[in-house]
């Protein structure tokens, strides 16, 4: 009896002590940690997109407390997310400004076309493995979806070929514009509607060749902004958010019809 009793004595004493040692440990070692870092993950959406610039949700609560982040960074939250962070805090909400993503390619099936036919993985990232895509354009939007698999919105559609953009549904997370291999998607403010729909760097002959829609680098519309805002650079056209008035004379002047006013 006694070649059972010891062992269990001792080992049901090693499991108290332990648990003694624990308890003490846990008291000691007690960090305490702000009610309302919980309370302001809770508003936020929980995309753990990374667009605040913090790891995920968590890390930006924890951010807005310990070291003073700005309320207003939460892309997919929005005006709300800020508005119930500032309640939580105390504080008036900060101004959101809405953004959107925007895919900076016109290159339908009307306007290029397929350089092969790809009989791999349909993936834009797959595809771009075998000689830089397989369109005619080797900048533009190869149309097989990686972006609409990752959002999380159903803000992206493949419409005629190339990936159009809902802003009105977007949450702007920017996951669309990581997975795009050819890097045409960018996130940029709902309110700058005008935007360059090309994202080429072949001069114009050439990229006329590939594509209908394309910019020829003309700098027509650089010369004729009245604010600077367009800049042509390695015959591509490239807007600055920051200048543009959205006054729409760089997109009356141009001679492919390349520059729109987004969501249109």
């Amino acid at each position: 009896m006694t070649t059972y009793l010891i062992p269990a004595l001792i080992l049901g004493g090693c499991g108290v002590l332990a648990g003694v040692l624990l308890t003490v440990a846990s008291k000691v070692f007690y960090v305490k940690v702000d009610e309302r870092i919980e309370k302001i993950n809770e508003t936020l959406p929980q995309a753990n997109c990374g667009a605040c610039g913090f790891a995920g949700c968590a890390d930006y609560a924890s951010a807005i407390i310990q070291k003073g982040a700005p309320t207003n960074l939460c892309r997919p939250g929005g005006a709300e997310a800020a508005g119930k962070i500032a309640a939580i805090l105390g504080t008036a909400a900060a101004e959101v400004v809405q953004m959107t993503a925007v895919v900076h390619c016109s290159g339908d099936c009307e306007a290029t076309g397929k350089a092969f036919h790809f009989d791999g993985l349909q993936s834009c990232k797959a595809v771009k493995r075998f000689y830089s895509g397989n369109g005619m354009c080797k900048y533009g939007c190869m149309g097989l979806g990686d972006c609409v698999s990752v959002c999380e919105h159903n803000a992206i559609r493949i419409v005629s070929g190339v990936a159009k953009v809902i802003p009105s549904l977007c949450g702007a997370c920017g996951q669309c514009a990581a997975v795009c291999p050819n890097e045409l998607i960018v996130i940029k403010p709902v309110a700058k509607r005008i935007d360059v729909m090309c994202s080429s760097g072949d001069n114009g002959k050439a990229t006329k060749l590939v594509c209908k829609n394309g910019c020829i680098g003309c700098k027509i519309c650089e010369k004729k902004c009245p604010n600077e805002a367009i800049i042509v650079n390695n015959f591509h056209a490239s807007i600055n958010y920051s200048l543009c008035t959205n006054c729409g004379i760089c997109m009356d002047a141009c001679p492919s019809k390349v520059i729109h006013k987004c969501g249109e």
